[in-house]
């Protein structure tokens, strides 16, 4: 079993239970032997049939199914808050409105400009179509870049590319009825077209624009009141960078069969103000476009985070199931079950190459058989990962195996004499190691000594 020495999360305070997962040999025989007057003791123990697990141990943080941060979607006060924090909230239920003049002025003004462009039309000359035709362009792009600005700020995820979708379709629409535009410009100016053509051709292209910039400005409109994305329960302001294995939003979160949010596509965990500074926005309080104003965290279910050294993670699939210790339960034991193993690798805190393993993970009991507390997001745990099993298996101590020439091997004493037995190793576990050919149950084995030992040599 490869369980190398690992690093202790800063916050554990506390000597950590090792839970034993592999059964532990039970010796049919060990004896204090010598080999020769002037060698040291060696011990002595039978082959026997025993169940064995292999163990990996990798540092795990508990995440989230997922979470989302609410955002002023432009600058204003908070007029409103629905909720209060630590309150269950479903998707779509209204949690705060904020106020913005400065996004009703907006919404004012391309009102204003729509009914105008609905009214133009008519006494445009030749003369003057290329300058309207410049002006509508400037005026479009003015309005597609502050609804992109406006929309790059929402931090709702959803809410934020739907609106840049938006954004982007308007442009193409609009890029189409300026070439169409354009196009009946041009003929009017060689004399292959009428006026009316390019004139009617502009007005579409000025009204479209318009009308964009219209629904891009309510929209924004819109957005002041802040809806829940997902069902979760509420806290004030916005996430802060988390430690872990990962460390930030993305250590605390995780997408779980598609019920929650794909932690990558969240905006950037907020760093939140110093120490003992409550982040909550107070009703009346200003805000900027992009001041987190609530979070909601999706706990329903709850997940790990692990970190698998490159050496042991091709022994990780989908199904093998784990133990899990939390420095903040000390004695307490959780189930968890993998979900997958990340295809890219990450680089781990000691500067090796590990793999994100994300698991299921389940309820927990104390060491007197009573349901262990629930865990939060965030908190440093220890995953057992039992990654082979064999239940009736030929096994050996594991100090009995050692290399030589390149091969696993074994000292096996017959008629009293040491013989070195190549092996081929199976389910290696902390205590035994399976032996799947080399020897067999009953033979003595050498357990203690097995450097004194040489081909041959007597062993009494």
């Amino acid at each position: 079993m490869r369980r190398p020495d690992l690093p202790r999360p800063a916050s554990a305070t506390r000597p950590r239970l090792f839970i034993a997962l592999t059964a532990v040999a039970v010796l049919t025989a060990t004896t204090a032997a010598s080999c020769g007057d002037d060698q040291p003791a060696v011990a002595l123990a039978s082959v026997a049939r025993n169940p064995v697990s292999e163990v990996i141990d990798a540092p795990a943080t508990v995440t989230a199914r997922a979470a989302a941060t609410l955002t002023a979607p432009a600058d204003g006060t908070l007029a409103g808050l629905r909720v209060q924090p630590g309150q269950r909230v479903k998707r779509g239920q209204v949690l705060a409105v904020v106020a913005s003049p400065s996004a009703q002025a907006r919404l004012r003004q391309a009102k204003e400009a729509l009914d105008a462009a609905k009214r133009a039309g008519r006494g445009v000359s030749v003369g003057n179509l290329s300058s309207s035709r410049r002006g509508t362009d400037k005026a479009a792009d003015e309005a597609f870049d502050a609804a992109r600005e406006a929309a790059e700020k929402i931090a709702d995820p959803q809410l934020r590319d739907a609106l840049l979708a938006q954004v982007t379709s308007a442009q193409r629409q609009y890029a189409a009825a300026a070439r169409s535009a354009d196009a009946a410009v041009r003929a009017v100016q060689r004399g292959i077209s009428g006026l009316n053509s390019a004139v009617g051709s502009l007005s579409a292209a000025q009204r479209l624009q318009a009308q964009q910039a219209y629904d891009l400005a309510k929209a924004t409109v819109d957005a002041l009141t802040l809806r829940a994305p997902i069902a979760g329960v509420v806290q004030p302001g916005g996430t802060r960078a988390g430690g872990g294995p990962t460390g930030g939003l993305a250590g605390l979160l995780e997408q779980a069969g598609g019920a929650g949010l794909d932690p990558s596509a969240l905006a950037p965990a907020q760093t939140g103000p110093p120490a003992g500074v409550d982040d909550a926005v107070a009703v009346g309080g200003q805000v900027t476009a992009g001041t987190p104003v609530l979070t909601v965290v999706d706990t329903g279910q709850l997940g790990l985070l692990a970190d698998v050294d490159e050496t042991d993670v091709l022994l990780v699939k989908a199904g093998v199931t784990a133990t899990v210790e939390l420095d903040a339960v000390t004695g307490a034991s959780y189930d968890a079950t993998v979900r997958s193993v990340d295809v890219l690798p990450t680089s781990s805190a000691q500067g090796g190459v590990t793999y994100r393993v994300r698991l299921t993970l389940g309820a927990g009991k104390l060491a007197e058989d009573t349901p262990a507390p629930t865990p939060r997001p965030g908190m440093n745990a220890i995953v057992h990962l039992r990654v082979r099993e064999a239940a009736d298996a030929v096994t050996v101590p594991a100090s009995a195996v050692f290399s030589a020439d390149g091969r696993d091997a074994v000292w096996v004493v017959r008629d009293g004499r040491a013989d070195r037995a190549p092996v081929t190793v199976g389910v290696q576990g902390s205590d035994l190691v399976q032996i799947l050919n080399g020897v067999q149950a009953g033979d003595r084995v050498v357990v203690r000594g097995t450097d004194q030992v040489r081909d041959g040599q007597e062993v009494r």
